[in-house]
């Protein structure tokens, strides 16, 4: 995860734990940023991966018109 966006979900998890909410949407709130959480290193790893092979797919998303 980027550290930009570790920085902002911690300051929103922080947010929560301040606010006037209830534990059902406290409980709420922290599922959706772990949700984010996941979302968020699940496309980190993606981009990693596809560095590590874009040298074999460059020519296929040139041939398809992606680049």
């Amino acid at each position: 995860m980027s550290k930009s966006n570790l920085s902002h979900l911690e300051k929103v998890s922080d947010a929560i734990k301040n606010a006037q909410l209830s534990e059902d949407e406290k409980s709420e709130a922290y599922k959706k940023i772990e949700e984010w959480y996941q979302e968020d290193r699940g496309m980190d790893l993606l981009a990693t991966q596809l560095i590590n092979i874009s040298a074999k797919i460059e020519p296929i998303l040139k041939e398809i018109g992606l680049i």
